[in-house]
């Protein structure tokens, strides 16, 4: 049983009612939900923001980082307000405001592989709101292990891509990135550029796939990395699949 929606609640999210696909039964199930954002970054800011609006019931927000006025151009949760305060504190302020029929949890720590594991197996989905690859590995062994869904997300500049990984029914993340790039790729890559809007179109892919995981709707992206090119303005999409060699996903649930 869905918990019922206040009259407040019903009034909030009336555009969402609305919609066939929701309805007032798929907004009980998104006030039933709960999901995990993994940096508030750019990504993670506006993810964050959009599930909140959308009524998702329980969220948690985790990140160790301050905020700084560099990251105001994309992270827009954020403002000149509280530089200096912990992202997690910042969010979770800023959440509250938007919607405070909502339950937000903070996690103010580093994602690691011993650390995470408990507190991903409390989160159905998980979105990737970070920027390096390293905890992209951790997310998707943990997501594998504890069989979660994942919500890719990435930029770089005016590009940026997304896909949904669940093990289950698709390749995981190390199914189409086995290995870590060389030490001085990722050196490079620290700190690149971006467009502040380009997170936002990203993030906002990820929130409405897991809105529609959620609602039990549409057509997830599974086995499909969606590439978006903001420059040409052109979204292109490729096909891919599990790697039967994968170290993680191709495991024996018995063996994860």
């Amino acid at each position: 049983m869905y918990p019922l929606l206040a009259d407040d609640e019903k009034t909030r999210y009336a555009r969402n009612i609305k919609i066939p696909q929701v309805g007032e039964v798929g907004q009980r199930k998104l006030k039933a939900a709960s999901v995990l954002i993994i940096g508030l970054g750019g990504l993670g800011s506006a993810s964050a923001l959009y599930l909140a609006a959308a009524g998702v019931g329980h969220i948690s927000l985790m990140d160790y980082d301050q905020v700084e006025l560099h990251n105001l151009n994309r992270q827009i949760i954020h403002d000149t307000t509280r530089l200096g305060m912990l992202k997690v504190d910042s969010a979770f302020n800023r959440l509250k405001d938007l919607n405070p029929n909502i339950k937000i949890d903070k996690y103010a720590n580093k994602l690691t592989t011993s650390s995470g594991g408990d507190i991903i197996t409390k989160f159905p989905i998980i979105i990737d709101g970070t920027d390096n690859f390293e905890t992209r590995y951790i997310i998707n062994d943990l997501c594998v292990r504890n069989r979660k869904v994942y919500i890719y997300g990435a930029v770089f500049q005016f590009s940026g891509q997304v896909s949904v990984f669940d093990a289950a029914q698709g390749p995981c993340f190390r199914c189409i990135f086995p290995k870590l790039p060389p030490e001085e790729v990722i050196n490079a890559n620290r700190g690149v550029g971006v467009m502040g809007t380009l997170p936002g179109t990203i993030a906002t892919l990820q929130a409405i796939e897991a809105i529609k995981i959620i609602l039990g709707i549409g057509s997830p992206l599974i086995g499909r990395l969606l590439l978006y090119d903001a420059l040409d303005m052109e979204f292109r999409e490729v096909l891919v699949k599990k790697n039967n060699k994968c170290p993680v996903c191709k495991r024996k649930k018995s063996d994860l």
